[in-house]
């Protein structure tokens, strides 16, 4: 696979559920980490170990009322949404006795489709009111960040099932059986992917 005039060999995809996946990368190297930033970085950490891949692929759902449902989302920005120390005086989002800024520039990003700044929390979003970020989810900012600590390049691709709002456990479970056809079909009209086995 060639991104961006580089060539990569050993690429992990790396899903929350496997319903975000469904049939569509049976024959690629994938990883389903489950729901939430421990699960996330955990198998991520272990996969890293064993395969030693040159490229991570996060792909999966996301909720946003910026983006419309339906939309594949870039996302190289991030934030730990559910980080809030204000009462000991610290900022919104930033982490305690951190030298690491609050928001996480890491990752991929193509030219091709609109690009989103990811809130990841270990909540489900359904009242969305955080200008700072537009883009929500539960993992991507665990996956981003272990992939910049151990240096290897990541891409990020969210498909929005909801609008982060009182519908949102229903247009879930209703958008989340087209995301794997969506995303797959974006990958393959850009020439993005081949199956690693």
């Amino acid at each position: 696979m060639t991104i961006n005039g580089k060539l990569y060999s050993n690429i992990l995809l790396v899903f929350a559920l496997e319903s975000e996946a469904g049939k569509e990368f049976e024959s690629f190297n994938k990883l389903f980490v489950g729901v939430g930033k421990i699960k996330a970085t955990y198998h991520l950490v272990k996969a890293i170990q064993k395969s030693k891949p040159d490229l991570i692929i996060n792909l999966g759902t996301a909720g946003s009322t910026v983006f419309d449902r339906g939309t594949i989302v870039n996302c190289n920005r991030f934030i730990q949404r559910d980080m809030d120390v204000r009462a000991l005086g610290f900022k919104k989002f930033e982490t305690p006795f951190s030298d690491e800024p609050i928001l996480l520039e890491y990752g991929i990003k193509t030219s091709h489709l609109p690009n989103g700044i990811c809130g990841s929390g270990d909540q489900f979003e359904m009242e969305h009111n955080n200008p700072e970020y537009n883009v929500i989810d539960m993992e991507a900012f665990a996956l981003a960040k272990v992939a910049e600590q151990e240096q290897i390049d990541f891409l990020c691709l969210k498909y929005i099932s909801d609008g982060a709002d009182g519908n949102a456990v229903a247009d879930w479970t209703q958008e989340v059986k087209k995301a794997s056809i969506a995303l797959k079909r974006e990958l393959d009209s850009r020439s993005l992917t081949k199956p690693t086995i």
